[in-house]
């Protein structure tokens, strides 16, 4: 597996902090790759290591509470500065107590999880500031790249389009393999991490409304507009049904919004937000004639590799939708991706959205054609050469 440096390097500040290391992220990503890389380092100055993985039945037959933690700890620890790591720490009753605890007694605790409950107010307001997280995700284009030359393979831009980043299926051998992982995959977090953690009673409908939610990826959304859409094939949804299946979709690292900012308004508009697939092969394993929906896909895998390289996003509403407004470094872009603009009719919109712009920030359109559209305002990428770039 490779070293994935750009998550373990703000990590590694924090190695001997009393600090809790909160690493969190969807099933699958890499997380507990990472937290081994993290505690193999460490092996390297110290052998007082407690490696847990919750997931692993050997360790959670015996380790299921918070006292049950503590005393094993307590048994198998050595003196000195304990470096702790608990895997999968949310299948843990009342695991919160017992990180609070441990990093009181010598622990420097490390702890993932594939819940954003892991930071809920409750937990973050009894630690008080005693935390730092960090937020691991799929692979974008450049990991997939070193990972394939370890096994021998090569990357293909438009197979990371189809099918994204979950490092585990680049080890399937067949395009039926991997579709097969990731239907296994997306089955776990849906009935697994949300359906039975959550008690849902509803599943018909909440199996709607991510199946319509998950395909519908790189669009404007709101609670209400969903609700229009299924309301007539369920008659106990509600908006306020909606908004809590969305929240759970957020909750498990599903998808992720991003809000609308209104140029005239000069405000963020709470009610419409973008959605986007944490991978876009959430999308593409619900396709079933072949048709993949690779214009939404292209923006999605833009969106995460952007995050992946530090930006903050917005969607900026002028009297054109423009796809991302990005900053970082106190520098501000403004981007529209497209598949492609070899139309007329595509370049003329989406060059349009940056007519009422004017060049005090820098405009740039991402497509996969192979001819250079750039003009003397907007500079056209190409997506072969984005993805391998560090930054804009």
């Amino acid at each position: 597996m490779i070293q994935r440096e750009q998550y373990i390097a703000p990590i590694r500040d924090f190695y001997d902090s009393d600090l809790i290391k909160i690493i969190t992220g969807i099933r699958r990503c890499g997380k507990s790759v990472v937290l081994e890389q993290i505690s193999k380092e460490i092996r390297k100055k110290s052998e007082n290591i407690i490696y847990l993985n919750f997931e692993n039945r050997e360790v959670s037959s015996k380790i299921s509470t918070c006292d049950e933690l503590l005393s094993h700890v307590s048994q198998k620890r050595g003196s000195g500065l304990c470096y702790l790591f608990l895997d999968e720490i949310q299948n843990v009753k009342d695991w919160p107590d017992a990180c609070k605890t441990l990093r009181l007694q010598d622990c420097s605790v490390f702890i993932t999880g594939s819940n954003s409950k892991l930071l809920s107010k409750e937990f973050t307001k009894e630690l008080s500031g005693r935390y730092v997280s960090f937020r691991i995700r799929p692979f974008v284009f450049k990991e997939i790249k070193e990972y394939l030359t370890q096994l021998g393979k090569t990357a293909s831009i438009t197979d990371y389009l189809i099918y994204g980043g979950f490092p585990k299926r680049f080890e399937c051998n067949s395009e039926a393999a991997t579709r097969n992982y990731l239907n296994d995959l997306d089955q776990t977090i849906v009935i697994n991490d949300i359906i039975n953690r959550y008690k849902i009673r509803k599943q018909e409908l909440f199996t709607k409304l991510a199946n319509y939610v998950l395909i519908s990826n790189s669009r404007i959304h709101s609670a209400k507009s969903i609700y229009n859409y299924i309301k007539g094939q369920f008659n106990e949804c509600s908006v306020n049904t909606v908004t809590k299946y969305l929240n759970y979709l957020k909750e498990a690292y599903a998808i992720s919004t991003v809000k609308q900012y209104s140029s005239k308004a000069k405000r963020e508009l709470n009610f419409f937000e973008k959605i986007y697939d944490e991978d876009v092969a959430f999308n593409s394993i619900r396709v079933s004639d072949g048709i993949y929906d690779l214009t939404h896909n292209l923006e999605n895998i833009i969106y995460n590799e952007l995050l992946y390289r530090g930006y903050s996003l917005s969607v900026f509403s002028g009297k054109q939708e423009i796809d991302f407004c990005a900053q970082k470094n106190l520098k501000k872009y403004f981007i529209q991706a497209a598949y492609s603009v070899a139309e007329r009719s595509t370049y003329d919109r989406e060059m349009g959205a940056f007519a009422d712009l004017d060049n005090a920030h820098a405009k740039i359109l991402i497509t996969n054609d192979d001819i250079d559209y750039s003009t003397s305002t907007v500079r056209h990428i190409k997506l072969k050469d984005f993805l391998e770039m560090d930054d804009l």
